[in-house]
């Protein structure tokens, strides 16, 4: 199985993490941050504008800098069996 991971930014100290990615759909993409026992899921929701993702973890804002459509259109490239239902 592909673990697909996501580059955000910390915007406090502007450190990049690498996070996995639990979920991922155009209103929201749920993250994994940590490893093991001590891992906590973090929800990112696109901002007002539609050209991020952002989300809180521990106080900590973190942000994923693509827009809703670039997300949508990695989902429909990954996956295209989810994209349309067929003609009955």
């Amino acid at each position: 199985m592909h673990t697909e991971k996501i580059a955000v930014r910390v915007t406090q100290t502007r450190q990049t993490l690498e996070l996995v990615v639990f979920s991922k759909r155009a209103d929201v993409i749920e993250v994994v941050v940590g490893e093991g026992m001590h891992s906590m899921k973090c929800a990112l929701t696109p901002t007002r504008n539609g050209l991020a993702y952002a989300g809180n973890i521990m106080g900590r804002e973190i942000v994923y800098e693509r827009s809703r459509e670039q997300v949508q259109a990695d989902i429909d490239r990954l996956n295209p069996h989810l994209r349309k239902p067929g003609r009955r």
